[in-house]
């Protein structure tokens, strides 16, 4: 098994059918995942880090919605501009960014 320091789920509003429809696709999470990817294979992270695309968290409001594990943070209202923050500070540094915590 993979030993992995986190891994990182990202709501792109799929549904049971397989379609992306709904608040959190509306509002870029699939770039949101790309960028995810493009920092962590930048940073030579890709053994230790994994993105996973989510159905609906069920707070939409709150979207998009990014959850961190092991830690168990939630972001809420993350856009394509926030990535980097989360991945230097959160990912590499071990501090949760505050003003985008749920």
């Amino acid at each position: 098994m993979v030993e992995l320091k986190h891994h990182i789920f990202v709501c792109t509003s799929c549904r049971i059918n397989g379609q992306q429809k709904g608040y959190c696709f509306s509002k870029e999470s699939v770039g949101i995942i790309q960028r995810f990817m493009e920092e962590i294979e930048d940073r030579d992270l890709s053994g230790e880090i994994m993105i996973t695309n989510t159905g609906c968290f069920g707070i939409c409001e709150k979207g998009p919605v990014v959850v961190v594990y092991p830690e168990g943070i939630w972001y809420g209202n993350v856009s394509i501009d926030d990535i980097e923050k989360i991945v230097e500070q959160h990912i590499e540094g071990g501090n949760v960014v505050n003003e985008l915590l749920l």
